[in-house]
């Protein structure tokens, strides 16, 4: 009797294929296309420092954004990772998309790559201007910085995979830095894991690698939009030592580092409306769903 291939042969022997292209890629005068010209204007136009904080050790902290504004991020003492969360200053259901912005940009960002929001608003919350990690590209697993793949650390999967009961989770974080917002828990979303290296294996496992951050090294991001932004000093610091179960040990609390926050405006008020630049705009998509035609397309 003739034996029946494998499919999975035909797998392992299969000739190489070109390259997939990208889903999105930007069109001429798309929001995807970035004017990097103005956005480096932008970057180096002097500016003033309107607000300044450092958030401690496994802490949290939110703040406003006004739109046009320059907000950094750096790691004042060494390597820390941060979990961010951004929303719309004036209506918190809009807020930063981690899914679509991986989507349109990478499953890791830089300079250049923007901050998107949920439906139905769909647009640019921050575009990011500066990032001194940029040289990072991947290490040897494949890792890379500024994660999108992965979300926040909390307090609900700890219990789950160790049985112990622990506040100070990244969700846990931002859930106290927002309620003097008049934001809840539930107002938490997923984030971006600034000074974050991730990647996932051979298998399709999701890994994380030691933070790569120095003494100095941010981030920097141009406020799209009138913003709530708010930020976690991860509990598993430079996530050298991580593990669920243990993160409140003396071993992991030495990996644990404050983040430091700057807001400027740009000195010159004028700049950006002279070159051009404005608050993004929401999709304008007319929302009617098929509503006059509910059953699909086939039963007009």
């Amino acid at each position: 009797m003739a034996q029946t291939e494998d499919p999975r042969e035909r797998l392992r022997v299969r000739q190489p294929i070109p390259t997939p292209v990208p889903a999105y890629l930007p069109s001429a005068g798309s929001p995807l296309a970035v004017d990097k010209g103005l956005y480096n204007s932008i970057q180096t136009a002097p500016r003033l420092l309107i607000e300044e904080f450092t958030i401690p050790v496994r802490s949290g902290r939110a703040w406003n954004v006004p739109a046009g504004a320059i907000v950094q991020i750096s790691t004042p003492e060494g390597p820390q990772v941060g979990d961010l969360n951004i929303w719309n200053r004036h209506n918190p259901r809009e807020r930063f998309w981690a899914s679509r912005t991986r989507q349109l940009h990478a499953t890791h960002v830089s300079t250049y790559d923007r901050l998107w929001s949920c439906l139905p608003y769909m647009r640019p919350m921050a575009t990011i201007i500066r990032d001194s990690l940029s040289w990072y590209g991947h290490d040897e697993h494949g890792g890379r910085v500024h994660d999108l793949l992965g979300t926040r650390c909390d307090p609900y999967i700890n219990t789950v995979l160790s049985g112990e009961q622990y506040d100070f989770h990244c969700h846990s974080n931002l859930t106290r830095a927002v309620l003097p917002w008049g934001l809840c828990e539930a107002d938490v979303h997923d984030v971006i894991n600034l000074f974050q290296i991730t990647g996932l294996d051979d298998a399709g496992r999701y890994f994380m690698n030691p933070c790569p951050a120095q003494k100095g090294d941010h981030i920097e991001f141009l406020a799209e939009q009138d913003l709530l932004m708010a930020l976690s000093t991860c509990p598993g610091g430079d996530l050298s030592k991580w593990g669920f179960g243990g993160i409140d040990s003396v071993e992991v609390l030495e990996c644990c580092r404050p983040l430091h926050v700057k807001v400027f405006q740009l000195e010159d008020k004028s700049f950006l409306e002279k070159n051009g630049w404005k608050p993004a705009a929401v999709a304008n998509y007319t929302r009617m769903h098929g509503i006059q035609s509910p059953e699909g397309e086939g039963k007009r």
